[in-house]
């Protein structure tokens, strides 16, 4: 079947990021790679907009912010120094399974002299003693998953959420993996870059795939944008 023909349906393959083992040396330069790829695509600036908007509605207190699946931490390193040099008062947390990428967050952090706390959970873990906060967000993490499990996803950040959920992510389509595949040969020489960034793509969603998705998780009145490079942010305010 013709590659192009492929993306009409998700293909979710195993990722070398997701497998067990990865060395630790390919583990860091991979997701070096991945920071200049998300420095390209502005994805944490737009981010960034959403929770500003809200904060400037909610100025009594600070916001507090969880990301999900935070990798090496770069996106929510990102929101603190913007929060910094803006003067907006969040108290940021980022969270991943693996042990390793929070090792490389809390490394990233210490260099770029950003203050917030990484730790490591389970991001579709049930645990009833959950904190609570204000903006649970995620990137780059749903097309990771089965349907069930984004369904599942979903409904956790709604419950964490007091007020925003936010989760950016590849659209599949023939344009986004003709960017995925040249783009991350040219920002990055990790061959796990190079050998997942197409696969994350074929098993990334569609608008239309995600947003159904997230109604069938009980967020009513999600909305979607489109935004650069082939990436849309879904979005969900408590009401």
């Amino acid at each position: 079947m013709p590659w192009g023909e492929a993306l009409n349906r998700r293909d979710r393959q195993p990722e070398v990021m997701d497998q067990p083992g990865l060395d630790p040396t390919e583990h860091a330069r991979a997701l070096n790679g991945l920071r200049r790829i998300n420095a390209i695509s502005r994805c944490s600036a737009g981010l960034f907009q959403s929770i500003q908007a809200l904060a400037i509605r909610h100025p009594e207190t600070p916001l507090r912010v969880l990301e999900l699946a935070c990798g090496g931490g770069d996106t929510a390193i990102d929101l603190a120094l913007m929060a910094q040099r803006q003067g907006l008062k969040l108290e940021i947390q980022a969270c991943d399974f693996n042990p390793e990428a929070v090792r490389i967050a809390r490394a990233n952090a210490w260099k770029r002299n950003a203050k917030l706390t990484f730790f490591s959970a389970d991001a579709l873990s049930e645990n009833v003693d959950d904190e609570w906060f204000d903006v649970v967000f995620c990137t780059l993490f749903t097309h990771h998953l089965d349907d069930s499990d984004v369904e599942r996803l979903l409904a956790r950040m709604a419950t964490r959420a007091r007020r925003l959920v936010l989760v950016n992510d590849l659209i599949r389509s023939r344009l986004g993996y003709v960017m995925a595949w040249a783009g991350t040969r040219l920002l990055s020489r990790s061959w796990v870059v190079h050998t997942d960034g197409p696969l994350s793509v074929r098993a990334a969603f569609r608008p239309a795939e995600i947003m159904a998705l997230a109604r069938r998780a009980g967020l009513e009145g999600v909305q979607l944008n489109r935004c650069w490079p082939e990436r849309y942010l879904l979005s969900w305010e408590r009401h």
